[in-house]
């Protein structure tokens, strides 16, 4: 099942309700939905910076935002998985050496 990291950064009416039911009532609802969607939640973390929140999961399918938080999606490989991957033979020409070009 792929693995994901997610980034978020939640909007005023976001962050509004964070205060008003708590960080540990947050990452439950993100757990319940997760679960929903025939995944897991490896790891629920509120962070300083940019970002408000850094969560990993697994899920067996990509998936979409809401308008509560803006977020940013990354694909998680593991070293086997880059193992796999540069075994796989690709069939590609640069576009400078191309034919046609």
């Amino acid at each position: 099942m792929p693995k994901y990291l997610i980034e978020a950064s939640y909007s005023a009416e976001g962050a509004k309700g964070i205060m008003k039911r708590g960080g540990t009532a947050r990452r439950a609802v993100v757990q319940k939905m997760v679960e929903s969607l025939g995944g897991r939640l490896d790891a629920f973390y509120f962070v300083f910076g940019e970002n408000d929140v850094h969560v990993i999961l697994d899920l067996p399918e990509n998936l979409m935002s809401t308008g509560a938080a803006r977020t940013k999606t990354t694909v998680l490989l593991t070293p086997e998985e880059i193992d796999q991957a540069v075994k796989r033979p690709v069939d590609y020409e640069p576009p400078a050496i191309a034919a046609g070009d």
